[in-house]
């Protein structure tokens, strides 16, 4: 279906946002207290945080979804790296009997970064079952997610254009493999906002206290106000730091401190309307206030059960980390927060240019039970049809081999997985060619997979749109359609 049309369909109009927000402070007694108000005012929690951006130069107001929501809420597993579809989601027994042999000339060529195209192919050396109701094949590396079979969505007809990790990585995460665009997190804030008042819209959780590639700019605003972009939290016992109120501070005198903080960088920010990072620190001490009272709770992980915390596998040490980030990330879209993605792997560690399978099955190891703890996790309680999870790195690996034992990038066909959100599991979606090179069927770029986490929360990807310098900007550059067979 034309994406045009998906609005038409649904009656609902497309965005068009310019409401402003200085000369109301300002009539209103000039308090930053008034977004405080709005927030309390508007029950979808929309109004403050296109408050806090937009400032009362705009007339519109705030945006809201386009079609019916299947999903409230996303958790995005990024294996940053680089995960082998050939070796987990993607079996090809014509790769096992070529192994070896060069790439036929049969297949159309493509870029490889580090060169080896004509390489010798390489054979998985895993062993493959078929499980759950719907037969899914799934190798050996991933025995957990496997008994989750009957509830993921595969992709196998992925692809993208970034070929090297900061590209990739980019692209994933913004649409494009150059920096300067808004984060898919960041769009999906300014589109539908927030569910609480008490903790960020959009939170970035890597397993690591080092920077994926890119850094920051992966959960970047780009061109849209700064109070869209992610919120990072550390890994580990303490995600928050300094969240604690003050030895010998008490909350009313906190709140007085903000208020005076308040007055003064709105004075600052007067004059200087077009620093939308101003605005967004001002809206951070509002949030931090709040997160005093209610963030310890929303991140004690001691509140859950000793049965929950093994089922995540934080009872060991080789899945603690990421144990704990998959765990936190439930703790968090309960409570109303819209976006959350996890980093494993974060510094590319997925990246197995030699040596795949000691690479792969540490990998593996250290994601495989949390995974499939946080999707039966959410099964049970009753969140997984509104928390639509998403399982892929920024490309695949090739069938050719590298130093002997490894595998390149491959940009041109991979496997993503999603779960839940309204979506139908035990399900396989697109394919590769025999030796898993090219994406040939049901083939979904990375614009086409934006396009449908968006329509899954109730966004058309052309209806949103975010005008900037007088041009309409979209999340997938005016490109891409939904998958709409991934709908259950």
């Amino acid at each position: 279906m034309p994406s045009s049309k998906l609005a038409q369909l649904h009656n609902t109009p497309h965005f068009e946002s310019s409401l402003t927000r200085r000369d109301m402070l300002l009539k209103a007694g000039g308090g930053f207290g008034a977004l405080a108000l709005a927030s309390l005012l508007n029950d979808s929690g929309r109004g403050d945080l296109w408050a806090a951006a937009h400032g009362a130069e705009t007339e519109a107001t705030p945006p809201r979804g386009h079609l019916f929501p299947r999903a409230k809420s996303i958790i995005f597993l990024f294996m940053e790296g680089g995960p082998s579809h050939l070796d987990t989601f993607d079996p090809k027994p014509d790769l096992t009997r070529l192994a070896g042999q060069p790439l036929p000339s049969s297949f159309k060529p493509v870029i490889t970064p580090m060169g080896e195209y004509n390489a010798p192919l390489l054979a998985p050396k895993r062993k493959w079952a078929q499980y759950g109701e719907s037969g899914m094949w799934v190798s050996d590396w991933l025995p957990h997610t496997a008994e989750c079979a009957d509830d993921l969505c595969l992709l196998r007809g992925c692809w993208t254009n970034g070929i090297n990790h900061s590209g990739g990585v980019c692209q994933m995460n913004t649409g494009v493999f150059v920096a300067g665009r808004p984060s898919l997190g960041a769009w999906v804030s300014y589109g539908l906002g927030t569910e609480n008042q008490n903790l960020p819209a959009f939170v970035v959780i890597p397993d690591s206290n080092s920077d994926p590639v890119n850094g920051p700019r992966n959960w970047g605003p780009g061109f849209m106000p700064a109070v869209y972009q992610g919120t990072r939290l550390q890994s580990g016992a303490e995600p928050i730091a300094n969240l604690g109120m003050p030895q010998g501070v008490s909350a009313d005198r906190q709140e007085r401190k903000l208020a005076f903080l308040n007055e003064l960088n709105q004075r600052h920010a007067l004059s200087r309307p077009q620093q939308t990072e101003l605005e967004a620190r001002i809206a951070s001490y509002e949030l931090a206030f709040h997160m005093q009272a209610t963030a310890p709770e929303a991140v004690d992980l001691s509140q859950e059960t000793q049965e929950t915390q093994s089922l995540y596998g934080i009872d060991e040490k080789k899945t603690e980390t990421f144990g704990r980030n998959c765990l936190l990330a439930r703790r968090l879209v309960e409570r109303g927060v819209r976006f959350v993605q996890l980093y494993h792997g974060t510094g590319s560690k997925w990246d197995a240019h030699a040596n795949i399978e000691k690479n792969h099955t540490e990998m593996c190891a250290q994601s495989d039970k949390p995974v499939a703890g946080l999707l039966r996790d959410l099964k049970r309680r009753g969140l997984l049809d509104s928390t639509l999870v998403v399982w892929g790195g920024e490309f695949g690996r090739t069938p050719m081999s590298e130093k002997g034992d490894g595998r390149d990038h491959n940009a041109t066909g991979f496997t993503m997985w999603l779960a839940g959100g309204g979506t139908k599991g035990g399900q396989v979606i697109g394919g590769t060619d025999e030796v898993g090179l090219h994406a040939v069927e049901d083939r979904m770029h990375v614009h086409d997979i934006h396009a449908t986490l968006l329509y899954l929360m109730g966004l058309d990807h052309m209806g949103l749109v975010y005008r900037y310098k007088g041009r309409p900007e979209r999340a997938t550059l005016n490109e891409g359609e939904p998958c709409l067979k991934v709908l259950a």
